[in-house]
């Protein structure tokens, strides 16, 4: 356990645990007066799901069903959930609005949809329980100062920390998975949000949990899509880096297009994107130019 301080000032006390071990998890709750919980913890990558689903259903709904029955042992009775995108599947209509129909396509994202079914039904059997289920896009960039990102181990499996590595000279080129589906370009579409939005859109949702007591199920993105050539082109010219490429074939598991309809959150949480792309490419450029190898081991 150690202590730091968080961007909004004051101090948090940091304990390492697995979440699916029961007893440290109830230790943590024991000795902290816990109000409310923000669940980011779980294996997250699309193309590792399908190669591993077994690891993604115990870790990710493991860990959810042993949170879930400590905070109900404690007492706490609120919680913003880090959901995804993926809960759609393939979409049937764009921009993605929350009434879509579910039917994720791979076990990453039939975790998220089950968990989302799992805290509906707690907040049918328990009418105090509060959900906040944020449906997240694509998250990209990093902290503004440089010193917090994203730092995968091994190939990445997301576009963005996949490109930086590439113009930092830590991979050869970028790998593009799919250059003939039905887009501009033909490659994938995407709603890309920058980190610091999404940190927002979670304050946000707490408040409201905290202030007007009710359950909400809520997209969190930018509301315009870009394929992966654009958003690709927008790092060469932000930064000057030009980033080699080649293609390869589709993944299992990935859509064609998606991205969001992010009126909801304006409307009930009083949040918006307010960066853009050129701001993602920035920063993310930012982290990864100072840490070339990432954090230290």
């Amino acid at each position: 356990m150690s202590a730091f301080t968080p961007w909004g000032g004051g101090k948090a006390e940091f304990h390492q645990t697995d979440l699916r071990d029961r007893n440290a998890l109830s230790e943590i709750f024991k000795r902290n007066p816990v109000r409310a919980v923000i669940h980011f913890a779980g294996h997250k990558a699309v193309g590792e799901s399908v190669a591993k689903p077994l690891e993604y259903y115990d870790n990710n709904l493991g860990g959810t069903f042993v949170l879930l029955d400590t905070m109900a042992q404690a007492g706490v009775r609120r919680i913003v959930f880090s959901s995804s995108a993926t809960v759609y599947g393939d979409p049937q209509r764009l921009p993605l609005t929350e009434d879509h129909p579910m039917g994720a396509v791979n076990p990453y994202g039939r975790t998220k949809q089950f968990i989302e079914d799992i805290l509906a039904d707690i907040a049918v059997g328990s009418p105090g329980f509060r959900h906040a289920t944020l449906r997240y896009f694509n998250p990209i960039g990093a902290h503004p100062s440089g010193t917090i990102g994203e730092d995968p181990q091994g190939i990445p499996n997301n576009l963005f920390p996949y490109v930086t590595q590439v113009a930092v000279g830590r991979l050869k080129q970028l790998r593009i998975f799919g250059n003939d589906y039905g887009t501009v370009d033909g490659t994938g579409v995407r709603d890309y949000i920058h980190v610091m939005d999404l940190a927002a859109g979670h304050v946000a949702a707490l408040r409201y949990l905290l202030e007007k007591d009710k359950s909400i199920v809520v997209n969190l993105g930018t509301g315009r899509g870009q394929t992966v050539l654009e958003v690709v082109a927008a790092f060469e010219r932000v930064t000057g880096i030009p980033i080699p490429r080649e293609f390869a074939a589709r993944r299992q598991g990935d859509v064609a297009s998606c991205y969001a309809d992010a009126s909801l959150a304006l409307r009930e949480l009083g949040w918006q994107a307010r960066l853009g792309i050129d701001d993602m490419c920035r920063d993310a450029w930012a982290w990864q130019s100072a840490n070339p190898q990432g954090y230290p081991g």
